[in-house]
């Protein structure tokens, strides 16, 4: 049985490759309560997407099966962890299905209007803290800065066409981009993420061996 949300994700503008996958390869072994998959099994999935075409195979490699998973998180039906892409091998490892938790049915009426990007567009806050807890965010905060830089990203995109639900994912996978180590300069770590800090007076290392210098004059 399918929630609400899934459904609408399911009867969005998928292909049927990819739904079979979603719904026969991931969806029937789904923990419920962690919204986790079972370690994935690219073996076992080609010969799933292969049932009508065993003579002649159309699925043959893992990154087709990627390419389906990617059009399966457009659709907001699956997500990465975070230390995880989809320009690398997932075989044997465990994806998230956000929508398989029936608590996601507050959020089936996101799904049904798909429009592209507005100048006046915002995150849904709710959808939002759900999705950065699941890819792992440790700072969930953004400002306006952070809205229109994704909004103008898109609006040069105009052909682009999302419901709500998957803009806001989108935003989510954004933030999450902007946190990792390796852009910008951090103001402080946490694991690989960046996370602000309050405002304080911290000596770098040249002063600090300056003071080291001065006090040691000052014993002698």
């Amino acid at each position: 049985m399918f929630t609400q949300a899934e459904y609408h994700a399911l009867c969005s503008g998928l292909n049927n490759e990819a739904r079979v996958l979603y719904c026969l390869g991931l969806r029937p072994t789904a923990n419920l309560a962690t919204t986790t998959s079972d370690p994935l099994n690219y073996k076992f999935l080609l010969l799933l997407l292969n049932a009508d075409n065993q003579e002649e195979k159309v699925f043959t490699r893992g990154r087709q099966i990627n390419s389906l998973l990617r059009h399966l998180e457009q659709a907001g039906l699956v997500a990465l962890p975070q230390h995880l892409s989809f320009e690398q091998t997932l075989n044997g490892q465990t994806i998230l299905l956000p929508l398989c938790n029936e608590a996601q049915d507050d959020f089936a009426h996101l799904h049904r209007q798909h429009q592209p990007m507005k100048p006046s567009w915002k995150p849904d806050k709710a959808l939002f803290e759900q999705m950065a807890s699941l890819l792992g965010l440790i700072d969930k905060s953004y400002d306006e800065d952070d809205v229109g830089e994704f909004i103008a990203y898109w609006l040069g995109r105009p052909n682009t066409v999302f419901s709500h639900f998957q803009w806001t994912q989108k935003f989510a996978y954004a933030m999450r981009f902007k946190r990792l180590a390796g852009g910008a300069a951090p103001k402080a770590r946490v694991g690989n993420q960046q996370v602000p800090v309050a405002p304080g007076i911290e000596a770098d290392d040249n002063a600090r061996k300056l003071v080291e210098k001065y006090h040691g004059q000052k014993k002698s």
